[in-house]
């Protein structure tokens, strides 16, 4: 198969300094990731402008994640085919427009529908930037620069609901969108400034996998959510076997399909490549439903506002952002076992420790203090996940190993928001209330309403617990990366074009 080169003037990765175009990427990369856990924070605001439930304010996220998950195996190969930084630009643009157009929303369908065109843009965006760090970094300095794209990972998910809250309080919850128009501006120039133009190859697209990997997501996360409301009726029960059904047919198809798979099962050869999904999947879940009990607990029983709820989250990001680059400097030389195995444990214990602590009348710095441990536990995960995931990946298949690996984390994301929901509806139904009313809205709740309440909200944190122990089983799993030699570095910083005809 042919392969398109790069224009004539175009520096090659090897002789480029790669940093500028990083930080330059991480900026978009930070934007969209922060849009994964913003709303958490606003969804008391969102229920009382919008008027609408705690099940339907969850689509507002779980749209986003779901349209982002599903797309991310084909544009990781949409930046193979037609460069990394043309579809990074064009995802930017998409996510800018749309996120303008959530903040113009004045119903929760349109808000879950702009959601929905703004995960797309994220999708085309987000494999781009590992692609980019994978074709530019040789693979013994990938860890260095995994620590930087691991720090912005784990800040940005949990900066989310503090931008959230300031921004709630003083603008309106209108503006959590609105304000990734000017830093949408402003990626879009560096991107375009100082984001190489790579060599591409020519793909064929496996129109049949994107199909039938999109309805068997959509019909297993509709089915998880709608579940407690519409008490596992036989249609929700239904939509599920289907969905199983659905990614079951996909992954045969997968095996089948001998010309170029939507997903190249031969990467998961590679012990690693293989474990590292499943622990990052274990911790997109993690990530997302731990955020949003929290959040209804602090602000619905604590009587907090946005902006104090979000301030509690600021020792987790304080302390994942000073650690991470150290971490990311560690696993260029420590076994990533040892570094990951030892972040899952801790974030383990600490959502343990803080389902414990949420109760109505726990002084703040009891919850603090889990809090900054999942902060520590997070710098400890990120940067060894994907430096461990990406070291053996062939130069042609960088833009599908980081599809893949970016998927596994967005559908462990969705699922975890999906499955959050449908617990919560149910422990607030157990403990006597409704989870399909305005309760946990803007406001304090009741006192003889707030017992109940928090204990359902606690209750929920033990399932991403649970969930991260899978997380602790994979990365203890891990083999040692193999050290290529100066020779194998330099001959896998461009690749031949006899490998390129592979792709």
């Amino acid at each position: 198969m042919d392969t398109e080169r790069t224009a004539p003037d175009a520096s090659p990765p090897e002789h480029r300094n790669p940093w500028p175009a990083l930080w330059a990427l991480v900026i978009g990369f930070f934007m969209i990731l922060v849009d994964s856990t913003i709303v958490a924070v606003a969804n008391p605001a969102i229920m009382s402008a919008l008027n609408t439930d705690i099940n339907s304010v969850v689509w507002v996220t779980s749209a986003y994640l779901l349209a982002f998950a599903v797309p991310l195996l084909v544009t990781g190969r949409l930046g193979d085919r037609f460069g990394p930084k043309n579809i990074y630009m064009i995802g930017l643009i998409l996510f800018t427009a749309a996120s303008l157009w959530c903040g113009l929303s004045d119903t929760v369908t349109t808000l879950i529908v702009a959601r929905v065109f703004q995960g797309l843009g994220a999708a085309l965006m987000t494999p781009q930037t590992m692609a980019v760090i994978t074709r530019t970094f040789p693979p013994d300095r990938r860890g260095t620069a995994m620590g930087l794209w691991g720090a912005v990972a784990g800040v940005a998910t949990l900066v989310g609901p503090l931008a959230g809250g300031v921004l709630v309080d003083n603008l309106g919850w209108e503006w959590i969108f609105i304000v990734n128009v000017p830093i949408g501006v402003i990626a879009f120039v560096l991107a375009w400034r100082l984001v190489p133009s790579l060599e591409t190859h020519k793909h064929k697209f496996d129109i049949p996998g994107v199909v039938l990997s999109a309805l068997g997501m959509f019909f297993l996360v509709f089915g998880i959510q709608e579940g407690s409301t519409q008490d596992w009726s036989s249609t929700v029960l239904a939509s599920i076997a289907a969905g199983l059904i659905l990614l079951g047919v996909f992954v045969w198809y997968q095996s089948w399909n001998k010309k170029e798979p939507l997903l190249p099962l031969g990467l998961f050869r590679d012990r690693n490549f293989s474990l590292a999904n499943v622990a990052i999947t274990s911790m997109g879940f993690a990530i997302t439903a731990m955020v949003l009990p929290l959040m209804f607990y602090t602000q619905a029983v604590r009587g907090l506002s946005p902006t104090a709820s979000a301030l509690l989250l600021v020792p987790m990001a304080v302390l994942t952002g000073v650690f991470a680059p150290f971490v990311g400097k560690l696993v260029d030389r420590t076994h990533p076992r040892y570094i990951a195995g030892t972040g899952f444990l801790l974030f383990a214990v600490a959502l343990g420790w803080l389902a414990l602590v949420m109760t109505p009348d726990a002084a703040i710095w009891e919850l603090m203090l889990p809090i900054g441990l999942i902060g520590l536990a997070n710098a400890c995960i990120w940067s060894p996940l994907a430096a461990t995931a990406t070291h053996n990946l062939p130069q042609h298949q960088a833009g599908a190993g980081a599809g893949v690996y970016n998927t596994t984390r967005q559908v462990g994301a969705v699922l975890g928001s999906a499955a959050i929901g449908a617990l919560i509806t149910a422990r607030l139904s157990a403990q006597g209330l409704s989870g399909g009313s305005s309760e946990g809205g803007v406001g304090e709740l009741p006192a003889f309403v707030k017992e109940p309440f928090s204990t359902a909200m606690s209750q929920s944190v033990w399932l991403p617990a649970a969930i991260l122990l899978v997380g602790f089983v994979a990365s203890v799993c891990f083999a040692r990366p193999v050290r290529r030699s100066e020779t194998e570095v330099s001959s896998a910083a461009v690749p031949s074009r006899e490998t390129s005809l592979q792709g």
